[in-house]
């Protein structure tokens, strides 16, 4: 950050900078090594550079937040329908329950939660929602009118909740037919979470999208959102097509490059899946032994997780001493664990991805000290 602070922090959108460029090519060629968008992992990963010239066939488009990033994956999503079909009646975007993609509003439009969409409906028109996993209803779904689907292959906001590998082969296979644009929004379950770069990196490439977005630890707090794409869809995005003051900045971009060059060495990769095989050992060790307030199995994978607790007091009212999700988190806040919950009934898991063993044992103390405060007969 100093370093490029001392150089250039911005400069207009007019103009090429280098940093934009090297991070658009260190993106792809790091894809290229770990998989994922049309790439299968590489069986010598060591032999990709992230300095080589970025194929042709894999564009980046950079932007502000994830929100963002999610807005113009939508945005090339209609371009390409128009193309297909100028009448404009390849239009339609499909969705998923208990997805979440953002609060602007197109991407709002794509989040089929009430919660976040009813102060703000009617929203945008054609925007249809489907049910994650449900692969018998994808052709009724998903039409010759629509352009866009986008799907999180791990839900976060909606309870840590992961489709499947049929699932998404299913939904590669539906586009394909119709011609429509896969998104997968990894702003939360990519880079590095799962333990790969990509959380849908290690699937076959008959799974994989046609755009991806990212976001959060991207720049490591440093506002930057991104959309990759292959080149079916970058061919039809013209210059002018889309745009942002912000986006690609020399300062976010060369900060992006050292953070994202950083998660993807190979011990830092195992650090995280070694502290997600101690963090999920432990969970499953919690369902056991609270069973009358957790349920199983923990959700998620990598440093992205879930726990399901029983939500007795709304199965029945009389049980008015059962404890709840919210005086788990509350409890547990009190005694310096911060925690957020997901879905309907979930505690989410999704603590910095250079979390020690010892913090998770000491994450684990407290919330077993909660739980089993809870779990006491009460007078």
């Amino acid at each position: 950050m100093y370093q490029q602070a001392q150089k250039l922090v911005h400069c207009s959108n007019l103009y090429h900078n280098d940093q934009a460029g090297e991070l658009a090519c260190t993106l792809v060629n790091l894809t290229k090594k770990f998989g994922g968008l049309g790439y299968p992992p590489l069986a010598d990963s060591s032999s990709v550079s992230t300095h080589q010239e970025s194929p042709q066939d894999h564009k980046v488009f950079f932007a502000n937040s994830g929100a963002e990033a999610n807005e113009g994956a939508l945005k090339f999503a209609r371009k390409c329908g128009k193309i297909e079909e100028p009448t404009g009646s390849k239009h339609e975007l499909i969705c998923f329950t208990n997805g979440f993609h953002g609060r602007t509003f197109g991407a709002l439009s794509v989040t089929n939660q009430p919660k976040y969409q009813l102060p703000f409906a009617p929203l945008l028109p054609g925007i249809k929602p489907g049910n994650l996993n449900d692969i018998s209803a994808l052709t009724e779904l998903i039409t010759p009118n629509t352009c866009g689907v986008i799907v999180e292959p791990i839900q976060g906001e909606g309870g840590i909740l992961e489709a499947s590998e049929e699932f998404l082969r299913a939904l590669r296979h539906r586009c394909d037919e119709v011609k429509a644009v896969l998104i997968y929004d990894e702003i939360q379950c990519g880079l590095g979470r799962t333990g790969n770069l990509w959380a849908h990196g290690s699937l076959p490439t008959d799974c994989h999208p046609d755009m991806l977005t990212m976001a959060k630890p991207l720049a490591n707090g440093v506002p930057i959102g991104a959309v990759m794409m292959r080149d079916n869809v970058a061919k039809k995005i013209a210059i002018g097509d889309h745009g942002t003051t912000f986006g690609g900045a020399p300062l976010q971009t060369a900060i992006a490059k050292h953070v994202l060059e950083r998660i993807c060495k190979e011990s830092f990769m195992d650090q995280v899946r070694g502290t997600s095989e101690v963090l999920k050992k432990e969970l499953n060790r919690l369902v056991a032994e609270y069973p009358n307030i957790l349920t199983g199995p923990v959700r998620g994978r990598g440093l992205i997780m879930g726990l399901e607790v029983k939500n007795l007091q709304s199965e029945d009212h009389a049980k008015q001493s059962e404890p709840t999700i919210s005086q788990i988190i509350n409890l547990s806040r009190q005694n310096g664990l911060l925690l957020l919950s997901c879905g309907q009934s979930i505690i989410r898991f999704v603590p910095s991805l250079i979390i020690s063993h010892s913090e998770v044992s000491q994450m684990i103390l407290i919330l077993e000290k909660v739980l089993a405060h809870l779990s006491s007969p009460k007078v």
